[in-house]
């Protein structure tokens, strides 16, 4: 630091490409601290221990949950919900290539919104399933109870993420850099999701549950 940033301006100087200035940038402003540098400061030097500790006990918890939401589909909803697990698997693929291309910084608070993001992705899985049994229940085709409950669910689904992406909107342009963080991530989850519900698990019941599935009406 060289002077005083006032105005919400700095410039970045020295011996460097303009890519490295970039990434400079971009880490000052997801990690930006919530006060004021005014004149004179102290400085403090932080090992790097103690934030890689945190990032992987925050990675850590980010696999259990998957995998504690993988178990909990699969036991529910039996052969959807197995089929819901790899649309979820696609969905975690598809959300960390979207962050590694924008990029974004994952800072603790991004991870934190990710790893939210990946539990209410299950949601909009649920509220089809759970369409899906009543239209089995009330003697529909198994395509016809497919079909129904991706319609039936919609609406239910639309309202709830649309919700939750004003929230999002608001801490994003509201809230501090820490927050907008994970508000950014979450944010990006939800739309992913909503992809990976509506499109890559109906794709997945409706190729790898056939006619068959009427027999073994158990496996629903």
């Amino acid at each position: 630091m060289q002077e005083k940033i006032s105005g919400g301006k700095a410039v970045i100087t020295g011996d460097m490409s303009t890519q490295k200035a970039n990434e400079i940038a971009r880490r000052l402003n997801s990690g930006a601290l919530p006060v004021k540098i005014g004149a004179p400061i102290s400085q403090e030097t932080v090992g790097p221990t103690l934030g890689s500790v945190s990032l992987q006990k925050s990675l850590l918890a980010g696999i259990y949950g998957l995998l504690a939401v993988i178990v909990f589909m699969v036991l529910i909803y039996r052969l959807p919900g197995l089929l819901a697990s790899f649309a979820l698997i696609i969905y975690v693929a598809i959300a960390l290539s979207i962050f590694k291309l924008i990029p974004v910084t994952l800072t603790l608070a991004g991870i934190g919104g990710f790893v939210l993001s990946i539990g209410m992705a299950v949601d909009a899985n649920i509220l089809i399933f759970a369409r899906m049994k009543e239209e089995i229940k009330a003697g529909k085709s198994l395509s016809q109870a497919i079909d129904e409950g991706f319609v039936r669910a919609w609406p239910s689904i639309r309202d709830s993420n649309f919700n939750s992406l004003i929230v999002c909107a608001i801490l994003f342009f509201v809230a501090t850099s820490f927050i907008k963080g994970f508000a950014f991530t979450l944010a990006l989850g939800i739309i992913v999701s909503l992809f990976s519900a509506i499109f890559i698990t109906r794709i997945f019941l409706q190729v790898f549950i056939g006619n068959w599935a009427e027999k073994v009406k158990w496996l629903l």
